[in-house]
């Protein structure tokens, strides 16, 4: 009773707190959690984290709990509460609706004719127990994805008092902790490159939702206010297809949205839109999320053609092909894992390959060039970090585990047996890891030997 009164009142306290007094609270609370894509300062990093070396399909599992459906959206983390999103296929076709089933095109596996059911979950993160389950939207999608892609590849972001979930062409929808719809949003209806499929994820700041939205049709990058989800503004982008998520960041007194693109990097202000700074130069079908150090942001790409731009926030207009860029590299880089940059050394893989460099984030300066990482294949999560050490998952669902250092060695080799795409998401002695049919906790377990 004494537990219920107290969620109680800290639900009550919650909703009494002005939008400033929520901002400082979430604020104190944001490094303790990891509410996004990437965790709490969007670069794969856990401040206090201190997760196992080893662990196995029966070792240092804590529990493990199936997942309907299918999705490579990462898990996020507040408090005890774990968000996952998922697309549950069902048996059912619409009936004389031609224009739900479009032919199939491009490299992707062809539309589907049944409908998904578009779903947000909760698991209570101390027992891996569902705690809610919502379906956001049950409808057939209008277009194919790629063989490796799902219809759930966008991960969600909270603020400690909204769930902000975006399955893309299927809606942007926001959900209180308890699981109730408090708003949703209709952008449109994408056309990916080559029937790829969709997966950007939104990212939340101050109050503000940031929305990516490039594909083969009108691109645009959108604010939303969190609370209403009314627009707060809409910049048009020359932009193809990009699978992106923004990074935001406080500097000098303003917010900038940076993002990835085909064409050009480029910088928005958070309030207004307004177009910062934008460099060109990139390779095509960007992924990798930017990092940061200091005044720097790190931009890559790594598919027909390896691009890497070090580019300091003060910038202003386009600096493509000038001095204003810092230092920059052209081979190396990768396509889908985002980079990791940790304690001064940034960590970049090549492509899709487990092909480790190591670099001087301010100099660029190679620390060491191109080493293959053993036991690992085709990378799709990426990276995170904590207690010294950084573990890089396969899509074998391997994940190796290095020290951190110019030429980090390897502690551990660690098997799950399940394909692995999402990103792992790191809360003290705990790892959450979404593999293809499991979310799974992570823990040292009593008595275990964890080989340091």
């Amino acid at each position: 009773m004494r537990l219920l009164t107290a969620a109680l009142c800290g639900c009550v306290l919650s909703w009494m707190l002005t939008p400033a007094a929520f901002a400082q609270d979430f604020e104190s609370q944001r490094l303790a959690n990891w509410h996004q894509w990437r965790g709490p300062d969007g670069n794969g990093v856990s401040p206090d984290g201190t997760p196992p070396v080893h662990w196995g399909p029966d070792r240092n599992i804590r529990w493990k709990t199936a997942i309907p459906g299918e999705g490579s959206a990462s898990p996020i983390v507040w408090q005890d509460q774990i968000i996952v999103l998922t697309a549950v296929p069902t048996d059912r076709r619409p009936e004389g609706d031609a224009s739900r089933r479009p032919p199939e095109r491009g490299p992707g596996d062809g539309a589907p004719d049944n409908a998904f059911q578009f779903t947000v979950l909760s698991f209570d993160r101390n027992t891996g127990e569902v705690q809610w389950q919502r379906v956001a939207a049950d409808v057939v999608p209008h277009e194919s994805r790629h063989q490796t892609n799902t219809y759930a590849s966008g991960s969600p972001t909270t603020d400690g008092e909204f769930i902000y979930a975006s399955f893309g062409s299927q809606g942007v929808y926001c959900y209180d902790m308890r699981g109730e719809l408090q708003w949703s949003r209709d952008l449109g209806k994408m056309q990916t490159r080559n029937g790829f499929g969709e997966g950007s994820s939104p990212t939340i700041h101050k109050g503000t939702l940031v929305v990516t939205w490039d594909h083969e049709g009108p691109s645009f990058i959108t604010a939303l206010n969190a609370r209403t989800g009314e627009p707060k503004w809409k910049v048009d982008r020359d932009e193809p297809t990009t699978w992106a998520t923004p990074f935001v960041v406080d500097h000098a007194g303003r917010t900038q949205v940076v993002t990835n693109g085909t064409n050009r990097v480029r910088s928005y202000d958070l309030d207004t839109g307004e177009l910062i700074w934008e460099c060109g130069g990139q390779a095509t079908n960007p992924i990798p999320t930017p990092v940061l150090l200091d005044n720097l942001v790190y931009c890559m790409t790594g598919y027909r053609g390896y691009a890497l731009y070090a580019i300091p926030l003060e910038s202003r207009g386009d600096i493509t092909g000038t001095d204003a860029v810092a230092w920059q590299r052209s081979d190396g880089t990768p396509y889908i894992a985002s980079p990791i940059l940790y304690r001064d050394i940034l960590y970049v893989t090549q492509s899709r390959e487990a092909i480790l460099t190591t670099l001087n984030p301010r100099t660029g300066e190679v620390l060491s060039d191109r080493r293959r990482l053993p036991d690992l294949k085709v990378l799709y999560a990426s990276p995170v970090a904590a207690d010294g050490r950084l573990y890089y998952t396969d899509r074998d669902g391997t994940t190796l585990v290095l020290q951190h250092g110019p030429e980090p060695e390897v502690l551990a080799t660690n098997h799950l047996g399940e394909v692995v795409d999402a990103s792992p998401a790191i809360i003290g002695r705990q790892m959450f890891v979404r593999g293809a049919q499991h979310l799974y906790c992570i823990e040292e377990t009593a008595g275990a030997d964890q080989g340091r």
